[in-house]
């Protein structure tokens, strides 16, 4: 019965904490979309040929 209450008190408070963040955020117009979509992209690009450097570095030591 205590862990119950224990759950029940904690999901109380999440759901209370998903609610005051989704008050204060907004959604980004369309220039800020297109930033983060650029920024993102040039992100997985970098994180992909540091990952094809490292393959390629591991096969000619092998």
């Amino acid at each position: 019965m205590n862990q119950t209450k224990g759950f029940l008190r904690k999901a109380k408070s999440f759901i209370i904490e998903c609610k005051r963040v989704l008050k204060i955020t907004k959604k980004p117009n369309s220039t800020e979309f297109k930033t983060i979509v650029k920024i993102s992209g040039l992100g997985i690009l970098v994180i992909g040929l540091i990952g094809f450097a490292v393959q390629i570095i591991a096969t000619m030591l092998k």
